[in-house]
């Protein structure tokens, strides 16, 4: 059939062109050249009797063959359902406009409560954020903080306007500095192994004068701290209007449960590493289940998936295929079926009915799941880090130059929207309230 089709379209062209060549002519000229060559044709088959269609056949044939087998592949890869894989074999690579065409496995919420924010606060958060962090005293913070996650703990403290902040890792200090800027007479409490201070025999650092730290020889675990007297110190009696921030690189479902039997109510996390990536179990890793939409994996080496992960492991320096995402047994949940705690260098196996049962706990102490969308698509940022096929839809979309150099971000280095890893913002309570 398909055959048939491509030479009726040969067919059609051929005569197009021969009207083209005669289009000066007369109409009677015209019918007689049309004679002629019916004429020619009908000497030809006499002659020839049935064997030239069969040849004009053959022809056909062996010119189509090269095509069909370089075009095999992306044929049977479509699927009707899968938008990436359609993109795939229309010729696009999806490498802009296909943000969340893998799955975005949000936690569920016990009452299937949201942020009170919306886009439009986010983008006029952008606009005021980015003067401040052109004065940001830390230009490079490597392996800290970039623009997508220091917007968006600016945005969620401004906005919750709490009494007291804590963190736990503070780093060089751009995070303290961030949450200053944020609230410039909130007090900070800062727990980091290193004090940000020793950071400044070497370059840049930031040390808060309204933050007592929990850092060097004085340190404290997050854990281990005694918050009842931190809190009474600060005349805190509403845990409520106190912000925590994480970005300690430790096991997200440990911190969860420390903060919730301590009383405090919101926190963020800074690094919510996607599935088989990260140092650290993540909430995104405890809510990738196949009860949520846009959750759970398939280790089948021909799936759809796997397909699909492959061809974007080739534009996404954190993408990760199915050989990387699937473990021993086809364990894909965590990190290849393990959970890692305190920079990976506490790496234990967990079985999936774990895992899930994890999963099951998370939803029974949450009121708000949030995850930061980037700060805007990788045409405009140029970042080649994250893939958008795992990540919601951007503040600032791509093909919107125009806003995202009016709201100035054009004058950022690109390497400043390399370090979006999810960052997510949870409400959370006792179960049963």
């Amino acid at each position: 059939m398909l055959e048939r089709v491509l030479s009726m379209r040969r067919a059609t062209q051929f005569s197009e062109e021969g009207d083209d060549d005669d289009e000066g002519d007369e109409s009677k000229t015209k019918k007689t050249s049309h004679i002629a060559f019916v004429t020619r044709a009908t000497n030809l088959f006499s002659r020839f009797g049935y064997l030239w269609p069969c040849l004009l056949l053959c022809l056909i044939i062996l010119f189509l063959i090269p095509s069909l087998i370089s075009h095999s592949r992306s044929i049977v890869c479509v699927s009707s359902y899968d938008p990436t894989s359609r993109l795939g074999f229309f010729g696009l690579d999806g490498l802009e406009s296909d943000f969340g065409s893998l799955g975005v496995p949000w936690c569920r919420s016990k009452h299937g409560k949201t942020v009170e924010w919306t886009a439009k606060d986010l983008l006029k958060g952008l606009e005021e954020f980015v003067p401040i962090y052109e004065t940001r005293p830390i230009k490079n913070n490597m392996y800290g903080m970039g623009f997508d996650h220091s917007f968006g703990l600016w945005f969620i403290a401004r906005w919750l306007k709490p009494d007291l902040m804590i963190e736990s890792g503070a780093f060089k200090g751009h995070s303290t500095w961030v949450l200053r800027q944020a609230m410039p007479g909130t007090p900070i409490v800062s727990l980091s192994p290193r004090h940000p201070e020793k950071y400044l025999k070497k370059g840049p650092a930031y040390v808060d004068g309204n933050c007592t730290y929990f850092a060097g020889k004085n340190f404290v675990d997050f854990g281990s701290v005694d918050w009842r007297v931190v809190l009474k110190k600060h005349g805190i009696t509403d845990l409520s209007r106190v912000l925590i921030f994480f970005d300690d690189h430790q096991n997200e479902l440990k911190r969860l449960k420390q903060a919730l039997k301590a009383g405090f109510r919101h926190l963020v996390f800074e690094d919510n590493y996607d599935t088989g990536t990260g140092d650290h179990y993540s909430l995104r890793q405890i809510c990738d289940q196949f009860y949520i939409r846009g959750g759970g994996h398939s280790c089948y080496k021909d799936s759809d998936e796997a397909r699909i992960r492959s061809k974007r492991k080739k534009f996404w320096e954190k993408a990760v295929d199915i050989e990387e995402l699937c473990g021993p047994g086809e364990a894909w949940w965590g990190v290849r079926g393990q959970m890692r705690d305190d920079f990976n260098h506490s790496n234990k196996a967990i079985s999936y009915a774990k895992h899930f049962e994890n999963s099951r706990f998370v939803e029974s102490v949450l009121n708000v799941y949030w995850e930061l969308p980037p700060v805007a698509g990788p045409s405009l940022t140029h970042q080649t880090r994250y893939d958008p096929a795992r990540a919601t839809s951007p503040i600032v979309e791509d093909g919107r130059f125009g806003l995202f150099q009016r709201l100035g971000l054009t004058r950022f280095e690109t390497s400043v929207f390399n370090g979006y890893t999810q960052m997510v913002y949870l409400q959370i309570s006792e179960r049963g309230s």
